[in-house]
C-alpha cells in the first residue's frame, strides 16, 4: 500500500509541474487581449479640423484640412479619407492633408474627409467634416450648350526644341436663354498652364461660337485631362459659366498616313506609306486600308501593324486606295480613326480620251439638230415663222383675149371670147378684194 500510494504522488507531482506555466502562458496572453481591447475601447479617433476647399484653377480645387490638435500622436499610422460628393461621387484614401481634384465647377464643388486607422480589426473611424464651393453666379439656360473640341498635331516653328506642337479647335452653340448681345469667351488649361482664345468665329449676331488655338500647350503624349471654360457677359443677363474636361487619346485627330505611294506589277498592287505627322513612334500606329474598285462597286478592308500591303487585282478595273491611322494601346489609351488619305486611282483609264469625246459630243449636236428638223417638218414651224409673200405669177399680158368680128352675114354668128385664168391671179383678186 505505502508503495503505491507513492508512485500516485510522484505522477500527480509531476503533471502539476507541468500545468502550471501553462496555464501562466494563458493566463498572461489573456489579459493582454483584454488590456488590447480595453485600450482600442479607451481609443477614440477624432475629425480633422480646419477643411477648406479653394478653386485653384480651370475645373481644379484645392482640399486641404489640418489633423486634430486633440487626437493621441501614438498612432503614426493614422490616413485619411476622402470623399467628393458633387458633381460626381468619387472617394479614396490619402496620408497627406491635401489633395487636388479635377472636376467641371460650374455646378459648385462639395466633399467630405474623416480620420481612419486601418491597422485596428476592424478599422477605425472618425466622424465627418463637409466643405463646399458654391456654384457661380449667373442666369439658367445663358450657358453655352454641345461643347466639343478636337486637336491635332501640327509642326512646330521650334523645329529643334519642340518638334511637333498640338493645335486646338472648339465649336459650342449659344445658350437657349442668351440675349442676343451676349459674348463667350473661351480658355484651356492644361497641367499648370491656362490660355485664352485669341481668333474666335461668330454667328449671324456677332457671337463668338468657336475658338481656334494654331498652338497650345497640350501634350498629345500626356494622361491629364484637358480643361475647357466658357463665360460670358451681357447688359441684359448674368451670363453663367460652362466647364468641361476632354481626355487628350478621346479627342486627338490623327493627320493622315503621308507619302502614300501605289504600283501595279504582274496583277499585283503594291501599296506603302509612311507614319501620320505626330510625336509618336512607327510603332505606335495601327492603320487601316481601304481598297475601292469602282468598277464592281466592292470596297476591301485592311486592318493592319505594319506601312506595307499586296493585294491581287483583276487588271481591268480602276482601284481607289486611301489610310487612316490610330494610336495603339502600348502607346497611348486608343483613340478613334484618323482622318483618310487622298485617294489614289490605279487601274483601267478612268476618263476617255480626247477623241472619243469628241466623236460622243459631235454625236450629240448631230442627234439634237435631227430631232429639231423633224420636230419643224411635223408643227410646220419653218412656214410659220417664214411666211410666203403672196404675188401673181404671170403678167396680164399674157391673158389671151381674143374678139373676131366678121361681116355681117345671114347667119347668125356667135362670137366666142377665150379667158384663160390662173390660180395665182385669182389668189391675188381674193387677197386685194
Amino acid at each position: 500500500m505505502l508503495r503505491t500510494r507513492g508512485t500516485e504522488g510522484i505522477i500527480h507531482s509531476q503533471y502539476s509541474t507541468t500545468m502550471v506555466p501553462v496555464l501562466l502562458i494563458l493566463m498572461g496572453a489573456l489579459a493582454t487581449l483584454q488590456a488590447d481591447l480595453l485600450s482600442h475601447q479607451k481609443f477614440l479617433l477624432l475629425p480633422p479640423v480646419n477643411f477648406t476647399i479653394e478653386a485653384t484653377g480651370i475645373a481644379q480645387v484645392l482640399l486641404h484640412w489640418d489633423p486634430n490638435p486633440e487626437q493621441e500622436e501614438r498612432h503614426s499610422d493614422l490616413e485619411y479619407h476622402v470623399k467628393v460628393n458633387a458633381p460626381q461621387e468619387d472617394e479614396y484614401d490619402t496620408k497627406k492633408t491635401e489633395s487636388k481634384c479635377v472636376a467641371p465647377l460650374h455646378e459648385g464643388f462639395a466633399a467630405s474627409v474623416r480620420t481612419i486607422l486601418k491597422s485596428s480589426h476592424p478599422p477605425l473611424t472618425s466622424s465627418w467634416v463637409s466643405a463646399e464651393l458654391k456654384a457661380p453666379p449667373g442666369s439658367s439656360g445663358t450657358s453655352v450648350m454641345n461643347l466639343t473640341c478636337t486637336t491635332n498635331t501640327v509642326i512646330s516653328s521650334h523645329t529643334h526644341l519642340r518638334p511637333y506642337q498640338v493645335s486646338l479647335r472648339c465649336t459650342w452653340l449659344v445658350g437657349k436663354d442668351a440675349p442676343e448681345d451676349t459674348q463667350y469667351f473661351l480658355y484651356y488649361r492644361f497641367g499648370v498652364r491656362t490660355e485664352e482664345c485669341q481668333e474666335y468665329s461668330r454667328d449671324a449676331l456677332n457671337r463668338n461660337t468657336a475658338c481656334w488655338f494654331p498652338r497650345t500647350f497640350i501634350n498629345s503624349k500626356g494622361f491629364e485631362q484637358l480643361a475647357v471654360h466658357i463665360n460670358g457677359s451681357s447688359k441684359h443677363a448674368a451670363i453663367k459659366p460652362f466647364d468641361q474636361l476632354f481626355s487628350p487619346h478621346a479627342i486627338d485627330q490623327v493627320n493622315p498616313p503621308m507619302n502614300v505611294t501605289v504600283e501595279i506589277e504582274n496583277n499585283s498592287l503594291y501599296i506603302q506609306w509612311e507614319k501620320p505627322l505626330s510625336a509618336f513612334p512607327g510603332h505606335c500606329f495601327n492603320y487601316e486600308l481601304k481598297i475601292y474598285n469602282t468598277k464592281n462597286d466592292y470596297v476591301q478592308m485592311e486592318n493592319l501593324i505594319t506601312n506595307k500591303f499586296i493585294s491581287k487585282i483583276d487588271g481591268v478595273s480602276t482601284y481607289s486606295i486611301q489610310v487612316r491611322a490610330a494610336v495603339s494601346s502600348p502607346c497611348r489609351m486608343p483613340g478613334r480613326w484618323g482622318e483618310w488619305s487622298q485617294p489614289i486611282y490605279v487601274g483601267k483609264e478612268r476618263k476617255p480620251s480626247v477623241e472619243w469625246q469628241l466623236i460622243a459630243i459631235s454625236t450629240a449636236v448631230c442627234f439634237a439638230l435631227l430631232i429639231f428638223s423633224l420636230i419643224c417638218r411635223v408643227c410646220h414651224l419653218w412656214s410659220r415663222l417664214f411666211p410666203p409673200v403672196p404675188a401673181p405669177k404671170s403678167n396680164i399680158k399674157d391673158l389671151p383675149v381674143v374678139t373676131q368680128y366678121e361681116k355681117p352675114s345671114n347667119e347668125t354668128k356667135i362670137e366666142v371670147v377665150h379667158c384663160v385664168e390662173e390660180v395665182g391671179f385669182e389668189v391675188m383678186e381674193n387677197s386685194m378684194f
